[in-house]
């Protein structure tokens, strides 16, 4: 089924920048990448496929073509498509190709063949947040079926057999966006997909009178499309979303394209739209979309490819100050925005971020993703809501009241009665966002193997804070329950031992068993001995190129403090090495940064500087045969950028 809020709405799609060439330019090949690059895909796709049925084509028009038909949410067409360019052209996919052919898959539910395809995408990318994400050992499926079943879903009352979408809260009521016939005479038609344009409309929604809705004035509504919108807790101030237009007049960038901004309305005494202004961070060459507006009104979240964006479409957020301006908007971060396409946000009572995004996995097109945004933060976990309100065409403008754990949504599923149906639900199991961890485990001597009892577990996370201590029972053993949203150290010590911690990053909550075996705390040891190894230490790794020391590093010289703290006289030299690879001066230079780095940092948490010395060696100590020119792997090169603890007294 065709859809035209996702071509309109979804903000910017892939620049235009690919190059046609072929040798004898054709007039209807020209004509059909002007239609594309003004982002009139259908009248576009018409005139491709007339090429390829007069026996012509090229990598370059089955990108268009299958791009076409993908930001159309035509995904059969565009997996057919997209299959002709992997098959024919194979040394001309871009990795973006690759991953836009395993969406559609996903949207056909041939989950082997899409897993498959992103397979190459990943292998195609190094430095994409959506091939880190699937290369990670998940079955993302499973966890989408595990977070099914919460919702009854049914169709809106209010359903046309046109485009309807975009639902939000409005008194006691709904607006949203149609492109239903209201006996317009003038039938204005969007070229991207032969639709009409969209306006405003409100309706009681518990009303069961289909003659309850009523479009929104015409200060509102104008010729172009108006859509996805939001109001304040009384209903007095509209934010909305419209073409960029102005005096009667529609604007285009230098690509003859006309973008989206957000214009702010308020209700006069007359209780009419009045006062309609355009935000100050719109532009008229880049697309500002989507508005929700926080529980207090304090925080205005939208959608945009401004510059800040890591892909197509990202999620940001703006403070509303009291005077009615606002600050400067800031980009939610990689863990909810991908380089893919993120959009209709929308915020709960309770600082519940729900948005739609088909760069987190998903079972096709745009799904529905929650993440909790509460105090500011950002870097939680993102969770796909799963089935019924997730399915394998587009999700989308997704509104929940937690009061009475009711909603709306929008979808293209293909049972719906129009281009695009509104539905709505009711929540019949709570989401669960925030991520917990259960850490047991024992505490032992290494040596004897013996349980120890009364020992302190703590865990103390990124920032050095601690947060919480558990003690060992009769049994040695302990239980602990993490914020798994961040990464936390697990630290076991008791009096007479030497601490022993290990580090646990982001996870999805599984639980998991660290059995902690401490060493005596007694040092044997004399002038040129290595403390790292007497204390078997885990190497102090450094990253390629910096000189800071890891997080997972802290761990270890955490040890050599304890040891230092426990034996007053002891004296050590920081040694520090490189890789080989790089100039030998400035590997000479980066040891030396890297020894000075770890004896600061030691300074930093207690040791006298008079105890500690540093020496940098670069990589005239290589631990294998990595030497210049010779090719080795990541992880062998690593073990060469290391530090020892040498004692000297």
């Amino acid at each position: 089924m065709m859809k035209k809020i996702q071509i309109l709405l979804v903000l910017l799609l892939t620049s235009g920048s690919m190059v046609f060439a072929q040798d004898k330019p054709d007039r209807l090949v020209t004509k059909a990448n002007a239609k594309y690059e003004e982002y009139s895909f259908r009248p576009a796709i018409d005139i491709y496929k007339r090429v390829i049925d007069r026996g012509y084509t090229s990598a370059d028009l089955l990108k268009k073509l299958g791009n076409a038909y993908y930001f159309n949410a035509d995904y059969e067409e565009a997996a057919n498509t997209y299959k002709r360019l992997v098959k024919e052209y194979p040394d001309d996919v871009a990795p973006e190709y690759y991953f836009r052919y395993a969406q559609t898959l996903k949207t056909l539910q041939e989950y082997k063949s899409s897993n498959e395809v992103m397979a190459m995408f990943t292998n195609a990318t190094s430095d994409d947040l959506r091939a880190s994400t699937y290369k990670e050992e998940r079955d993302y499926l499973s966890e989408i079926k595990k977070n099914s079943g919460r919702y009854n879903v049914a169709p809106f009352n209010y359903n046309s057999p046109y485009s309807d979408f975009a639902p939000t809260f409005y008194k006691e009521g709904l607006i949203f966006s149609s492109d239903r016939d209201t006996g317009n005479f003038a039938r204005y038609r969007h070229t991207w997909n032969s639709k009409d344009f969209l306006d405003l409309y409100k309706v009681n929604a518990d009303s069961a009178s289909n003659n309850l809705v009523v479009k929104l004035g015409d200060h509102v509504n104008t010729r172009l499309h108006e859509s996805t919108s939001t109001t304040d807790k009384n209903g007095d101030v509209l934010y909305f979303t419209r073409n960029n237009y102005k005096e009667g007049k529609y604007v285009k960038d230098g690509k003859g394209i006309v973008r989206l901004k957000i214009y702010r309305a308020t209700k006069n005494e007359e209780g009419l739209w009045s006062n309609i202004e355009a935000l100050p961070f719109n532009s008229d060459d880049y697309s500002v979309a989507h508005p929700t507006l926080s529980n207090d009104g304090s925080t205005l979240y939208f959608a945009s490819d401004m510059p800040g964006s890591l892909g197509e479409s990202d999620i940001f957020k703006v403070q509303v100050n009291d005077d009615d301006s606002f600050g400067e908007p800031e980009n939610l971060g990689s863990t909810i925005n991908t380089e893919a396409r993120e959009t209709f946000p929308f915020i709960t009572s309770e600082d519940i971020l729900y948005f739609s995004s088909d760069g987190h996995p998903g079972l096709g097109g745009l799904d529905i993703f929650a993440a909790n945004v509460s105090d500011g933060r950002s870097d939680g976990v993102v969770m796909n809501i799963g089935e019924p309100v997730n399915g394998r065409m587009d999700d989308f403008t997704f509104i929940f009241d937690e009061s009475t754990r009711k909603g709306y949504f929008a979808s293209n599923r293909s049972e719906g009665l129009g281009a695009d149906d509104i539905y709505t639900f009711l929540e019949t199991k709570a989401l669960v966002l925030d991520c917990r961890q259960t850490v047991t485990g024992t505490v032992r001597d290494k040596i004897s193997n013996e349980v120890l009892v009364g020992a302190t577990v703590k865990v103390i996370d990124e920032d050095n804070n601690e947060i919480m201590t558990s003690i060992t029972d009769a049994d040695g053993k302990y239980t602990l329950e993490l914020d798994c949203d961040q990464g936390n150290f697990v630290r076991a010590m008791t009096e007479g031992y030497i601490p022993a911690e290990e580090y646990l990053g982001k996870s999805d909550g599984t639980p998991k068993t660290i059995n902690f075996f401490l060493e005596r705390n007694t040092v044997s040891a004399g002038f040129g001995d290595d403390l790292a190894k007497l204390l078997q230490l885990s190497t102090i790794y450094f990253d390629f190129d910096k000189y800071n020391i890891r997080k997972d590093s802290e761990i270890e010289v955490e040890k050599v403090i304890a040891a230092m703290e426990k034996y007053p006289s002891l004296k050590i030299q920081v040694n520090s090495h490189t890789d080989s690879r790089g100039k030998d001066s400035y590997n000479l230079w980066l040891s030396q940064k890297r020894a000075e780095s770890t004896v600061n940092y030691m300074i930093k948490k207690g040791i006298a500087k008079e105890r500690l010395q540093s020496e940098g060696y670069g990589e005239t100590k290589l631990l294998n045969n990595c030497d210049d020119g010779v090719s080795c792997t990541e992880e062998e090169h690593q073990l060469n950028r290391r530090s020892e603890f040498i004692i000297t007294e």
